[in-house]
């Protein structure tokens, strides 16, 4: 796993930005999985400016977005159908018949994550899956003690990621208490994963994630086994990590036609 420092959020989510937008030139058709929350927020900014001003074209793009919450209608105020339409898709042009995001309101879920299996197979595989970490380190919404094989398929929420998602809600009762998600092993099938995190919250996930051992306990840790994974952090969310200096030192070796 390729560690990356920057001082802020905004510096950090930038670089993910140029390399997502490098992706979607040099591949016109590439396949992102797209994950939601405030993490994303400013990599999705900087992608609709880039669109904007520098006629990034995302005609040819095929989206699918890592889980949905169990219950919610596409058009509810916290679904992730709504959250990806309002910080994205209604800002570039993308073919919305290339849009996948799970159903909530599935009425048989088993088919429907088999049925979302099948389509990233169809699509040719996801070329580049964007991540945020929960604070007890899941990744999509695969809680610790998830199968670090598992595939798309509903999941239970723990009580601290209901609290952690609650600002969408109001309270958290309101929280729906199952999700779709697609499942760690489909994360890992990914060609590329680029996993962002920020703020002081996140350093302990961060640690447990990049220095800590491989355990289902900590779903993201199982990106040390990934052959092309980046986490790019500000230095708040890096202050947990023992080789931190290390990981600099690295990155400003590179030759610039390798760096981000």
């Amino acid at each position: 796993m390729e560690i990356i420092v920057q001082p802020t959020p905004e510096d950090a989510s930038l670089i993910a930005a140029r390399h997502v937008a490098r992706l979607v030139r040099e591949k016109p058709d590439a396949v992102l999985g797209l994950a939601t929350g405030a993490t994303p927020l400013t990599l999705y900014r900087e992608l609709v400016r880039m669109h904007r001003e520098e006629e990034l074209d995302f005609s040819g793009v095929t989206t699918f977005n890592l889980d949905e919450y169990v219950g919610l209608a596409p058009d509810h105020p916290a679904s992730y159908h709504t959250f990806m339409r309002e910080h994205f898709f209604a800002h570039v042009n993308i073919d919305p018949g290339r849009i996948h995001i799970p159903d909530g309101l599935t009425s048989d879920v088993p088919a429907f994550c088999r049925a979302y299996e099948d389509a990233i197979k169809a699509a040719g595989g996801i070329d580049l899956q964007v991540l945020g970490i929960g604070t007890d380190g899941h990744i999509g919404f695969n809680e610790p003690s998830s199968s670090l094989a598992s595939r798309t398929r509903i999941k239970t929420l723990t009580p601290r990621t209901r609290r952690d998602n609650v600002a969408a809600f109001g309270t958290q009762e309101q929280v729906p208490i199952h999700v779709i998600t697609m499942g760690v092993g489909t994360i890992m099938d990914a060609r590329e994963v680029l996993l962002l995190a920020f703020g002081i919250k996140k350093s302990a996930a961060i640690a447990a994630a990049v220095e800590g051992p491989v355990t289902s306990m900590s779903p993201a840790s199982i990106l040390q086994m990934h052959p092309v994974a980046r986490c790019i952090v500000d230095v708040t969310a890096a202050s947990r990590l023992a080789r931190t200096g290390y990981y600099r030192w690295v990155y400003q070796q590179k030759p610039d036609w390798q760096k981000l």
